[in-house]
């Protein structure tokens, strides 16, 4: 089966066609270590047989943390991130027999962040978090970036991971400044003013890191909302590729070697990003919708790009029939590599159980966003069905 095949990436090879997506617990210690509940979640994913491990949004900056527990790789704290990425690599071994391939997503919040530091006034956000004026980040401030993104990659590729992931989805502060169409300045306005701060964040890491360190972006395609408070949007909210092309080739020519597609924004369109079978609200489409989106997004890049490998989305929602809908999509050439989110955090072993023949759809996601819930709610997160840890802090939750 194609999902088993190996898969070399620069100077990566990936035993297996598997990722396990960034999924953030909220749990990291103050100082953004991960703690006890943070390396039960990663030992399970080095026992799970996957390829890629792609570890969760990690604050490049502390004012850019979106929690007090968001992950945050620092000076001060690589040597217990060093020590820790040796220990999952060994127990990878032991376990599975191969070396999964570890990547560090960056971030910088943005909007998000615990104080909020927004690109422009966006009135369909502050419909659900009111911001101000004041809360507009300057371009002053935004041209330190750079330097902050390369140094936090640098400390990545110090401690042991094999690549870093350059982040721009979910309404972060890239993604938010892609659609900053009326913002003043160098980074708003014209497309290029636009994806300036997250190519020059881009060219920084690649700068930073050597030339064996895989390079990799995650990307909200689309934010699905209409134009002008969305990007790859028109007025009427349908998909416009013209934009997305255009980023996706400059980031391809600022050195980028693995794409990792989403859309939306979980905070504003959880349904999009993540299509559920029960959840906070109606939403407004169908799962089927949304996961045709996904394909859709998927064969236009690979299409369009065909030498950029392409880790597709939105599989968590198929439970039983998880595999098959895997590897048709690898059969299909949608994408090179098949990610899973809710998936790992209701089912860790869902893969090491396939390759022995002991796959129990039961097990997998129940696509109900509980996990989602606990987030937003302030609590630290997990699969609320599953765990019985996380249960019993959703029915705290709950009252």
């Amino acid at each position: 089966m194609k999902i088993n095949e190996e898969i070399r990436i620069g100077a990566q090879l990936f035993p297996n066609r598997v990722v396990l997506q960034p999924m953030e617990g909220c749990d990291c210690e103050p100082d953004g270590t991960p703690s006890a509940l943070t390396r039960e979640k990663y030992i399970r994913a080095a026992k799970s047989g996957a390829g890629l491990v792609w570890f969760e949004a990690n604050a490049v900056c502390p004012e850019g943390r979106t929690n007090k527990r968001q992950m945050m790789l620092t000076a001060e704290n690589s040597h217990r991130f060093a020590t820790f990425l040796q220990e999952l690599h060994e127990i990878a071994q032991k376990e599975c027999g191969i070396r999964p391939i570890f990547i560090l997503q960056l971030t910088h919040s943005g909007r998000q962040s615990i104080t909020p530091m927004i690109a422009y006034r966006h009135p369909l956000y502050e419909a659900r978090r009111p911001a101000c004026d004041e809360q507009i980040v300057t371009d002053e401030y935004l041209d330190t970036l750079p330097e902050k993104y390369a140094a936090a990659a640098r400390l990545a590729v110090e401690v042991g991971f094999d690549g870093v992931d350059v982040k721009s989805c979910h309404g972060y502060l890239f993604q938010e400044l892609l659609s900053a169409f009326f913002r003043e300045g160098r980074y708003g306005g014209a497309f290029e003013n636009r994806a300036r701060l997250y190519l020059d964040c881009v060219r920084a890491v690649k700068e930073a890191i050597p030339a064996n360190c895989l390079l990799a972006t995650r990307l909200s395609v689309s934010d699905m909302l209409p134009y002008p408070y969305g990007f790859g949007t028109t007025k009427e909210n349908e998909l416009d590729f013209n934009e997305p092309d255009r980023l996706i080739n400059a980031l391809i020519a600022a050195g980028v070697q693995l794409l990792n597609v989403t859309v939306g924004n979980p905070y504003y369109n959880p349904h999009v990003n993540r299509p559920y079978r029960k959840g906070g609200y109606v939403p407004p489409e169908s799962a089927q919708t949304g996961l045709a989106r996904f394909e859709e997004i998927e064969k236009h890049i690979k299409e369009k790009f065909p030498t950029l490998p392409v880790v597709g989305s939105g599989l968590s929602y198929y439970r039983e029939d998880l595999f098959e809908q895997a590897e048709r999509q690898l059969a299909e050439g949608v994408c090179d590599l098949v990610g899973f989110g809710r998936t790992w955090l209701a089912y860790p072993d869902f893969y090491r159980d396939f390759l022995a023949g002991k796959f129990e759809a039961k097990k997998c996601c129940l696509a109900c966003s509980k996990c989602t819930e606990l987030m937003r709610g302030g609590r630290v997160s997990g699969c609320a069905v599953f765990h019985e840890y996380y249960r019993n802090l959703y029915k705290e939750m709950k009252g």
